[in-house]
């Protein structure tokens, strides 16, 4: 085709095409250009914050990356893990600190009253103003204020259940006026339940005896002696 049958009305500047479209963001109150579509995390990083604490699994797990946000023309504050949520044209956000919550320190096999020591352990929790802060806070959506609640009146089971989703990124402490930890108290519930409330599985409760016992002694102390390759062909027989 000649060259004077081109369209050079409608020509495509390639570099334009491929760069990324650009939003403004505020972070710790300075004003940004980062890539649309990005996570707050990531957008932490492009502009060269070092993010040395409050980055972790990058999954949405361990519960590191704690955020307070603003959208645009929104007054409300909203919290979020920062590895989880893309940021938006005119979006504010400032990630959290780790809290200075009192955190009990217990024995869970040295406990006699379990649902009892609760109060001795924590005992701001039946303090609760029901103003459901902790609630709104969440990142997971956990109903926070009836866990609280639940733990206070014995149903362990109940708050273990509810709290499975929980990542301990510890934002419905901040906001509690009753200076509750909430997921503090949720964990304390949560590891009593399975220690004390709980039936042990028949199998993984002999098999723990056998390990206490001694039964296995003589084949880990043959593994610790092993070298490199003794292990790798070890290994290698048990595939």
């Amino acid at each position: 085709m000649a060259a004077e049958n081109y369209d050079t009305q409608n020509v495509i500047d390639q570099e334009e095409v491929l760069r990324p479209k650009m939003v403004t963001v505020e972070i710790a109150g300075k004003t940004y250009q980062v890539p649309e579509g990005i996570t707050v995390i990531k957008a932490l990083w492009y502009t060269g914050q070092e993010v040395v604490r409050g980055a972790g699994c990058l999954g949405g797990f361990c519960g590191a990356c704690a955020t307070y946000y603003r959208t645009k023309d929104d007054p409300k504050v909203k919290t979020c893990l920062a590895c989880q949520t893309a940021v938006e044209d005119g979006m504010s956000f400032s990630m959290v600190p780790p809290f200075p919550a009192r955190k009990a320190i217990y024995d869970i096999s040295k406990l006699e009253d379990p649902k009892q020591d609760l109060f001795n352990l924590y005992p701001e929790a039946p303090l609760c103003r029901n103003c459901n802060a902790c609630t709104e806070a969440c990142p997971q959506k956990i109903d926070v204020r009836e866990g609280v609640w639940k733990a206070v009146f014995g149903d362990f089971k109940g708050v273990s259940e509810m709290f499975m989703d929980c990542v301990m990124c510890g934002l419905c402490a901040p906001v509690c006026i009753a200076d509750i930890a909430p997921n503090f108290v949720a964990l304390y519930v949560s590891r009593v339940q399975g220690a004390h409330f709980t039936e042990k599985p028949e199998r993984l409760d002999r098999r723990i005896k056998e390990i206490q016992e001694g039964r296995y002694e003589a084949e880990w102390n043959k593994i610790l002696n092993m070298n490199d390759q003794e292990l790798a062909n070890a290994c290698a027989e048990v595939k």
